[in-house]
């Protein structure tokens, strides 16, 4: 008497199922972050009102399509320059001036 062997079917039909579950739970929503992250990217301008990953808020003052950095004001005689890619946030024109 030897051990009763799995119908090949059925394994194939597990494989699926994880397989499904995998691209609903875990690729398909990064990949919709990643379209959201690229487009706002894209809106970045000079005089946009940013949130960056780190908390910081500003106002873009430079920015080159070229460059993955931006200068960011963050009053009138401060600037910094980060990397775009820890801008997390577009904000409404006036934020800055509303704190």
């Amino acid at each position: 008497m030897g051990a009763e062997q799995g119908n090949p079917m059925s394994m194939i039909f597990i494989f699926i199922i994880f397989g499904l579950i995998f691209y609903f739970m875990i690729y398909r929503p990064q990949a919709k972050r990643n379209k959201a992250h690229k487009q706002l990217m894209s809106e970045l301008a000079k005089g946009t009102e940013v949130l960056t990953s780190g908390g910081i808020i500003g106002k873009i003052t430079k920015i080159t399509a070229e460059s993955d950095q931006v200068v960011l004001a963050l009053n009138d005689t401060t600037e910094i320059t980060i990397k775009r890619d820890f801008i997390v946030a577009v904000l409404p024109k006036g934020s800055l001036k509303s704190l």
